[in-house]
């Protein structure tokens, strides 16, 4: 264990090291509560949807072979031979030259391929209607089975539910999915500077922070998170901690006691742990460098920096994608599929070859433009933190980012 200390990781090297852990056990729930959740189990159609081919407008079911070349200056003409209720089909077939009027949601008859929007058409009264707009086949026309066809994949297991999601279910008739269960996660700050917040620090004492920052985190990354207080700055009392927050926890994050320094106990902890083996320690990110990964079964414990605007960052590039992951969601780490936004950067940024940088910036809009501005601060400053909508990446190989450069900038 001891041979792995302080061995560097790029952030990749790191993320394949998190994919030997896998995702938790999967229980089923109700649709009505499976919003956030990650599907367990493909989801196949049990039938069409729609049954049939349905009108998306009010207007009038035509064969748009009959209006080709139809415009305002050359309008074509058609007979309407009824209007179709939005409960039943129609009982009669389209014949050329014939056209019936419809609502939104009615079935299209025999004989008609598309839809032209009321507001193209004009009833010149005994039955004939001018049509001023040209169609495409199947034009304003929702086909049988165009959003599930009976016997097809609708979702993958992996697939993230939202309200979308659950919407699609029900139109299928689906009322329970399996899902995967969210992960339970300890949070324990360790530090022998550490107050609780409601008591009154005297020089040399912080309140703790990071207890609620990383609870925050966690639960917004769809975890159950549990706080187990402060921890001092013991061995033996680490080690405890630890130990029970494992015996209730699927990941437990701890704060401080992760550089390399007599006073940073948790390798020393995780050490002494039964079954407890340290995967890694180091990874190349800043701010970040410093975190420790280990493993107990398929429980993880991560040692995270104490400085609390570090352990956000990494909380936010590594630990929540870790936690959604474990929630089942199998592109978690994808960060093209995190909400996000192309800015130009309004200054020079510096960075170190050899490691990520991720860069507090605020996103403004000027002139058009949408401008990513650096927050600068020193490292142990919480409004660096509030001030910043997200980071932008600076890659492993480059010595920086110019001014004017376009960088995508990842949202908290």
């Amino acid at each position: 264990m001891k041979k792995d200390f302080f061995n560097v990781l790029s952030v990749q090297e790191f993320i394949q090291k998190l994919h030997a852990f896998t995702p938790l056990h999967t229980h089923t729930v109700s649709i009505d509560a499976a919003d956030g959740y990650v599907l367990a189990e493909n989801i196949i159609a049990a039938e069409n949807l729609p049954l049939a081919s349905r009108s998306c407008m009010d207007g009038y079911a035509i064969n748009a072979a009959n209006v080709f070349g139809a415009s305002e200056a050359n309008p074509a003409y058609l007979e309407s031979v009824g209007d179709i209720d939005i409960e039943q089909p129609a009982s009669f077939t389209l014949k050329d030259g014939e056209c019936a009027g419809i609502v939104t949601g009615g079935i299209l008859p025999e004989g008609a391929d598309a839809v032209v929007m009321i507001e193209h058409t004009e009833s010149l009264g005994a039955g004939t209607v001018e049509i001023r707009k040209s169609l495409a086949p199947y034009e304003n026309v929702m086909l049988k089975g165009e959003d599930a066809a009976t016997g097809k994949d609708v979702f993958t297991a992996g697939t993230l539910i939202r309200p979308q999601e659950i919407g699609m279910l029900a139109a299928l008739g689906i009322q329970e999915v399996s899902v995967y269960s969210p992960p339970r996660v300890g949070i324990i700050s360790t530090g022998d500077e550490l107050i609780p917040i409601n008591e009154k620090p005297i020089v040399g004492q912080v309140r703790d922070v990071n207890s609620y920052t990383l609870a925050a985190c966690a639960r917004r990354a769809g975890a159950a998170a549990t706080t187990y207080g402060l921890v001092e700055d013991k061995l033996d009392a680490l080690k405890s901690a630890l130990e029970n927050a494992l015996s209730e926890n699927d990941v437990v994050f701890l704060s401080g006691g992760s550089s390399v320094g007599v006073r940073d106990l948790t390798v020393g902890a995780i050490d002494k742990i039964e079954d407890a083996e340290i995967i890694n320690h180091g990874v190349a990110i800043s701010p970040g460098k410093p975190l420790i990964l280990a493993k107990c079964g398929n429980k993880a414990i991560w040692g995270l920096p104490g400085q609390v605007a570090s352990a956000q960052v990494v909380m936010f590039v590594l630990g929540m994608p870790f936690l959604r992951y474990l929630g089942g969601n199998s592109k978690a780490f994808d960060q093209s599929r995190w909400p996000s936004k192309q800015a130009i950067i309004s200054r020079n940024v510096a960075s170190k070859p050899g490691r990520e940088d991720y860069v507090r910036v605020s996103v403004t809009v000027k002139d058009g433009n949408t401008i990513a501005t650096p927050v600068l601060g020193k490292s142990g400053l919480l409004k660096t933190m509030l001030q910043a909508d997200g980071v932008t990446r600076i890659g492993a190989d480059s010595e920086g980012i110019y001014e004017g450069t376009a960088v995508d900038v990842l949202f908290f």
